[in-house]
């Protein structure tokens, strides 16, 4: 959460980070508040050959001040799984997902701030099992950063759109 915060204020970026603690999801996403945006998830508490990573895809359904619905299709893949296995792909696809998801902004005063709310239905690679999740974590909303003065209203820096008269 640290990486995401320091990339977000050096690259004046707007995106979210998000941790869902019962799911042992850590997640960065780029601007929630586009039509369409990505996010990424990383499995936590687990061995470092389990550990997967999620590419979701997700489109705005409807968008509010205080709720946003999405909905949005999902890749697993586990880049890690070789450190088990080495006869294994280099990148092994553990399986396929789709979420539908609510975020809301329970805090009027600092609406960066969400809870997010998911089902998640996840069918392992091969079509062999599937499982119905569901993922509810706290989200913050980076924004971006307001310039403080404009360049021509700094002391000593002369005003470029009137004429200079010269005395």
């Amino acid at each position: 959460m640290c990486f995401a915060f320091g990339l977000s204020q050096t690259t004046q970026a707007q995106g979210s980070a998000a941790y869902y603690p019962w799911s042992g999801l850590l997640a960065f996403s780029t601007n929630p508040k586009k039509a369409i945006w990505l996010d990424t998830r990383f499995q936590t508490n687990s061995l470092f050959s389990s550990l997967s990573v999620d590419f979701l895809p997700l489109i705005n359904l409807k968008r509010g001040e205080v709720v946003q619905w999405y909905l949005g299709g999902g890749l697993r893949v586990n880049p890690l799984y070789r450190i088990g296995d080495p006869k294994a792909k280099l990148l092994t696809v553990d399986g396929y997902s789709i979420n539908l998801g609510v975020r809301a902004s329970p805090f009027s005063q600092n609406k960066q701030i969400q809870i997010a709310l998911e089902l998640n239905p996840y069918i392992a690679d091969g079509f062999s099992s599937g499982v119905l999740k569901s993922h509810f974590g706290v989200v913050y909303v980076f924004k971006k950063r307001k310039n403080r003065e404009p360049q021509s209203e700094k002391v000593g820096v002369p005003n470029r759109t009137e004429p200079q008269s010269f005395q």
